[in-house]
């Protein structure tokens, strides 16, 4: 998932807040997420726009059994890298069947393609890809990529 709509960049780039329609993005998307797909495994970015969309998911998805913040998944972090981290994690929480990564771009679209190299979505904000993951198998099958204007 990318973050909300945030502030315009003013100042340093990981204290970009979320503005009010980026909020209300998260919200509606957390509400959504919750119906649909009810994640247990939370993996967000330290950036504030990504802790504050997080909060809001959390409003709704409820069910988190692990959370993390991680530098792995900041806009100039490496995809590979964080794919890797992510096909870690799964392996050491089986117990968790669905994974939210809140992040940006561009990252998020090139950890798509590491997971689906067919794929490279640029999301829109709020943009959710949903991917299945076989860890058996380390093969990953695309489903599609949601938007706020497509879901709420």
């Amino acid at each position: 998932m990318r973050h909300g709509d945030a502030q315009p960049q003013q100042g340093p780039d990981h204290l970009r807040a979320l503005t009010e329609k980026g909020n209300q993005q998260a919200v509606e998307v957390g509400e959504w997420l919750a119906q649909r797909f009810n994640p247990q495994g939370l993996l967000v970015s330290p950036y504030v726009r990504a802790q504050q969309t997080a909060q809001a998911v959390q409003q709704h998805c409820q069910r988190f059994e692990f959370t993390q913040t991680t530098e792995d998944i900041i806009p100039s972090a490496d995809a590979e890298r964080a794919v890797d981290y992510i096909k870690a994690l799964v392996e050491l929480h089986p117990n968790v069947d669905t994974w939210l990564i809140v992040a940006h771009m561009p990252i998020v679209s090139y950890m798509v393609a590491q997971f689906c190299p067919d794929k490279m979505p640029i999301f829109p904000t709020c943009g959710v890809a949903a991917i299945d993951y076989d860890e058996v198998t380390s093969k990953a099958q695309w489903r599609a990529l949601y938007s706020p204007q497509e879901t709420v």
